[in-house]
């Protein structure tokens, strides 16, 4: 059963999305992520009498391309060596080792993974598992879950953890930046310790994807409680169960983690975890001397996010460097959103328009991501069991005639929005990181955009966190000041998690006139409500029916395409390429024995990996 979590409540929103769901289609996991276009180009795509510029032999969406080749999940024939160490590049610095208070994507998540433990983690089908739980079920209207943890588990300073431990994380995850906002899509209001091991979770209003949260940074990591009522003292010395612990931090140089010795998994060989004595994290944001780092030998390990750098690191492969890459192209798809809050932005003839005059595989090559990268329709990949043939179909693809029309249906309009005279240009400001093969991408989207001759295009770059507290919009309140920016979407958790904030009412006044008072998400960057919508995101966690949930998901994914508040490009290409000696990054196991998931988004389960004694 995959799960997820929902963005909030009403009585009478369930009647709306049951009627919702009755009219609708069919359905389909750290944070929100910045940037989602990769780029490595000088974006020669200026289209011309209509020609779309593409490549014809270009994979379609539905199709699987050729360079597509996620490393297989398999299990460990024998036990693991244990001992040594690594060092890992990263892509960013985690900005803190908080779960429930500081913003984590991939390479935040691959420190905090070695520190704490998930309540719940996903196998190698999907599926969300007790993982630090031994059990989890739910009462028959899905508000209370009820789980049991495993038994001999201590933190690393040697308190034992219990039940009470799970309550008391509570209130302080429900007061975190990031924690509290999973809390309340999830409409979690009570964590009970019922026994020494023994937990329940009260929801106010049922959610059949609640194992999803459980299994999320903010929500599902376990921390000592009494240590994280000091946020700065926890910051330097984090205590969690996990199979690494803290040795020392040089922010911006090096986080360095050494073996928990008192780690309570013992894999089926009878071995204690973690194999590795310690793991050294680096951030190296350049993705050439990340890569360049691995290959001298001063790093073991690039992670990357890029469709160039997995090129270049098949083609290094191919020409006799020690290098393994651990592949993985899931859900996560880049692209941009419009904010449909600002003029031009708000009318629908302008989104279509921008989105026709979008080259998806021309930016795709911009990316480095020819025959490895999928163009986008929707926010699942075509292996995905959420991906819809009806939602690809109905996916304005690239059009330059029509986009032209649209545009100009929009500049001649006496009543258009943005209070230009009939006839005058657009603007847009296309806003993305300066990453060089985001600007490279940028600049295709820029090309087509001004070939048309009816948008005036400023193209701007701001480091990553400013990009994103931009889209967020400061004084601007949740409306944000962008037009157009580029952006990642969507993951392998369940569809809750990915949809439910993104697309609940983004401000007061839009929640009041829907009748949704006090229902209001900072995370909806694109500003786009539809009360339709937000019926079928809420009726699809109160059913655990499959069939049910991609109905109701293809509805949502469906109305995206109508009304286009985000585009797509290429679905992402993530790596962890390592020197060929560091083993089990796709062979991690439930204690158990079942395999788990392997590495989505370039996130290891270091606790798991090892160096081979050849």
């Amino acid at each position: 059963m995959k799960q997820t979590s929902l963005y909030r409540l009403l009585a009478l929103l369930l009647a709306l999305a049951l009627v919702a769901a009755a009219c609708g289609g069919d359905d389909g996991d750290d944070g929100v992520d910045a940037g989602g276009e990769d780029t490595a180009d000088d974006g020669d795509a200026a289209a011309d009498d209509g020609d779309d510029g593409g490549d014809d032999d270009a994979p379609a969406a539905g199709d699987e391309a050729e360079g597509d080749v996620d490393t297989e999940v398999e299990a460990v024939e024998e036990s693991p060596p244990t001992g040594g160490s690594i060092i890992v590049g990263l892509e960013a610095e985690s900005t803190g080792l908080r779960p429930w208070e500081d913003t984590c994507s991939s390479p935040c998540a691959n420190i905090l993974t070695t520190l704490f433990d998930p309540l719940v983690e996903r196998d190698v089908d999907g599926n969300y598992v007790p993982y630090l739980l031994e059990s989890l079920s739910s009462n028959d209207d899905f508000t209370v879950w009820s789980g049991s943890l495993r038994s001999g588990v201590v933190f690393n300073n040697g308190d034992p953890l219990t039940a009470q431990t799970i309550a008391d994380m509570f209130p302080i995850q429900a007061a975190g930046a990031t924690g509290a906002g999973l809390i309340a899509s999830v409409n979690l209001v009570e964590v009970n310790a019922t026994g020494e091991l023994s937990v329940e979770w009260v929801l106010s209003r049922g959610s059949t994807a609640f194992p999803a949260a459980l299994s999320a940074i903010p929500l599902g990591l376990v921390f000592h409680p009494e240590a994280a009522a000091d946020l700065e003292a926890f910051n330097e010395n984090p205590i969690g169960t996990g199979p690494f612990m803290l040795e020392s931090r040089d922010l911006d140089n090096e986080t360095l983690v050494v073996r928990n010795p008192d780690y309570w998994f013992v894999d089926r060989f009878g071995t204690q975890l973690p194999y590795l004595d310690s793991i050294a994290f680096r951030p190296i944001p350049d993705e050439g001397t990340r890569l360049d780092a691995l290959l001298s030998g001063t790093t073991d390990v690039a992670q990357t996010l890029r469709q160039g750098t997995i090129r270049d690191a098949r083609a290094e492969r191919d020409g006799g460097a020690d290098i393994f890459l651990f592949e993985f192209q899931g859900n996560n798809v880049g692209g941009g959103m419009y904010n449909v809050l600002v003029p031009p932005f708000d009318d629908v003839r302008v989104r279509r328009g921008l989105t026709h005059l979008h080259s998806q595989e021309n930016v795709i090559e911009a990316l480095g991501g020819t025959g490895i990268s999928l163009p986008g329709t929707q926010f699942f990949s075509p292996d995905s069991p959420w991906w819809s043939q009806k939602v690809a179909d109905a996916w304005p693809q690239f059009d330059f005639a029509k986009g032209v029309e649209l545009l100009t249906e929009y500049v001649n309009d006496p009543g258009r929005s943005d209070g230009k005279a009939v006839g005058e240009p657009i603007d847009a400001e296309l806003s993305c990181p300066p990453d060089p093969t985001l600007i490279a991408a940028m600049q295709v989207v820029e090309q087509v955009w001004t070939e048309s001759g009816l948008v005036n295009v400023n193209l701007t770059n701001y480091d990553q966190q400013t990009h994103i507290g931009y889209a967020l919009g400061g004084e601007n309140g949740f409306v944000g000041s962008h037009t157009t920016h580029c952006w990642r979407f969507s993951g392998e958790n369940d569809p809750s998690l990915l949809l439910d904030a993104q697309f609940a009412p983004p401000t007061a006044e839009v929640a009041a006139a829907n009748g949704l008072d006090g229902i209001v998400s900072p995370l909806n960057f694109a500003n786009y409500f539809s009360l339709e919508m937000f019926g079928n995101l809420q009726a699809a966690t109160q059913t655990n029916v499959f069939e049910e949930r991609f109905a109701l998901y293809e509805a949502v994914m469906m109305e995206i395409a109508e009304q286009v508040p985000v585009w797509y490009s290429g679905h992402t290409a993530t790596a962890l390429i390592v020197e060929a000696s560091i083993q089990g990054l796709n062979s991690w196991e439930f204690p158990d024995g079942t395999l788990g998931i392997g590495h989505p988004s370039a996130v290891g389960r270091w606790g798991q990996a090892w160096l081979s004694a050849e």
